[in-house]
């Protein structure tokens, strides 16, 4: 009977790997479904190595969405902040939120954010390292940032649970996505800095999910491949 999985240096490698698990946080009064449609856009060759899941944020938009016309409402947003988004309101009950999600629905072996969602996402590894968000389930193993930026960064304040979140370097996984003409563009590539070999995608495109051809094809195929192989 022959083996299931080809054998390499003693290792046992599935022929086909397990497809990865993947919390999706949409952007700022936008909403799961609009994230998703966005997400469909990218080529099946990525997305049949992925199961994602895309959820809506916990708290109905409070305030005009800058998708409205373009995409039907719903909108809903993480958490409320002050104008300059210096001083953050309900995020415990956010991060609360993702937890009991990641409880009923989970394991996730990573999350994927785009926009404020990102901002959320890359903050999630160290708040988990020191124990004061998501104690109660498995770490996460992996981030895809879309849009990225930084709690304590020139344009986001630092929420008291965030605070050490990046006091020292993000060891967790991460794929970065850039866009030339973004204008989060800076926050993102300061963002890098706060994590062990991040891995970039630049894009010659504004604040949005990118389509993923060429280049920027392999690196995201290269990004899962290493993550599904720590599977093994």
């Amino acid at each position: 009977m022959e083996d299931e999985g080809k054998q390499e240096n003693g290792i046992i490698k599935n022929e086909i790997q397990r497809k990865l698990r993947i919390l999706c946080l949409h952007g700022f009064r936008t909403s799961g479904e609009i994230l998703k449609k966005l997400i469909s856009r990218w080529p099946e060759s990525v997305l049949e190595k992925l199961d994602l899941m895309f959820l809506d944020a916990p708290f109905p938009a409070q305030g005009k969405s800058d998708v409205e016309g373009i995409y039907d409402p719903p909108f809903f947003e993480w958490f409320q902040a002050d104008k300059d988004f210096k001083e953050y309101y309900n995020f415990e009950e956010c991060l609360d939120f993702l937890e009991d999600h990641m409880l009923k629905h989970g394991p996730f072996d990573g999350v994927l954010g785009f926009s404020l969602g990102a901002l959320l996402s890359a903050a999630l590894p160290g708040m988990q390292r020191e124990g004061v968000a998501l104690a109660k389930v498995p770490d996460i193993k992996f981030l895809i940032l879309i849009s990225g930026s930084k709690f304590g960064g020139s344009m986001f304040g630092l929420p008291k649970l965030a605070t050490n979140a990046f006091s020292s370097l993000v060891k967790c996984p991460s794929l970065h996505i850039i866009g030339e003409f973004d204008f989060l563009r800076e926050e993102g590539e300061a963002l890098l800095n706060s994590f062990v070999d991040p891995v970039v995608i630049n894009h010659p495109k504004g604040h949005t999910v990118p389509r993923l051809v060429g280049e920027d094809l392999e690196k995201m195929l290269a990004f899962i491949q290493k993550m599904q192989l720590h599977e093994v």
